[in-house]
Formats: C-alpha cells, structure tokens, sequence
C-alpha cells in the first residue's frame, strides 16, 4: 500500500455512506491523530485501539448519525505521496466558508485549520473534512 492515509479515509468515506457503526483500519500515530481531530470536531462519536485475530494493532473509529444521516458526509485527501501541497499559515484554504475543516500537519503536530492559523504555523495540507 503506497498511501496509508488514504485508504484510512477512503474505509471512513465508504463506512460512513454505508451506515455502518464503526470502522476499523490498521493503527498507526497519524490515523490516530486523525480520529483524535474527527473527535473533537464532533464528526465521530469515539475511536479506540484494539488488535485483530493475528495480533495486529487496528484502529476502530464509531461513527456519528443525526436522524440516521451520517455527520461525516464528505472527506478528501489533498496532499498525496505524488504531490506534497504545502501551505503557509496565511494560505491555508477554508473548506465550504468555515463549515468543515481541514487537517494540517506542522511542526507542532497535526491541527485542524484554525488552530494553525491562530499558531501562525503553516505545513503540509492533509485533508479536508465536511
């Protein structure tokens, strides 16, 4: 698999279309970082860790419905393995004028879009989120 982050988006996406209730993806820092970002944001109900029957850590995300529609409607990956985009805290793009977020991985961290404008930090644009 050449792009982790990705398939971990695209497994939310599809989940979420689906009505699943949660959505499990093999773990790492930065999916972990993610589902820690949906989840204050209000776009999951919880995440948690687990192993699967080989041993293998896996994330498991619980996804939110209001009225059995789902929260999370929408998901994009900008920055991919081709092609970086990088972006200055100034430059940062608003996803549907403030409604969603995007996900920005700086120096510090990963952090949604307002808080790296408020830090004054800029970095590369994972993805967005509505």
């Amino acid at each position: 698999m050449t792009d982790p982050i990705s398939d971990f988006l695209t497994r939310l996406r599809n989940a979420s279309k689906a009505g699943r209730d949660e959505c499990v993806s093999p773990h790492s820092q930065l999916k972990e970082s993610i589902a820690t970002i949906l989840k204050t944001e209000g776009f999951v109900n919880d995440f948690s860790t687990g192993a699967d029957k080989q041993g293998h850590k896996t994330l498991v995300v619980k996804l939110k419905y209001v009225d059995s529609a789902p929260v999370l409607t929408g998901i994009r990956r900008i920055s991919t393995p081709g092609r970086r985009l990088y972006y200055g805290y100034q430059e940062l793009p608003r996803v549907l004028n403030g409604l969603g977020i995007a996900i920005v991985s700086t120096s510090k961290g990963l952090m949604k879009d307002l808080d790296a404008r408020r830090n004054k930090l800029g970095g590369e644009l994972v993805c967005t989120v509505w």
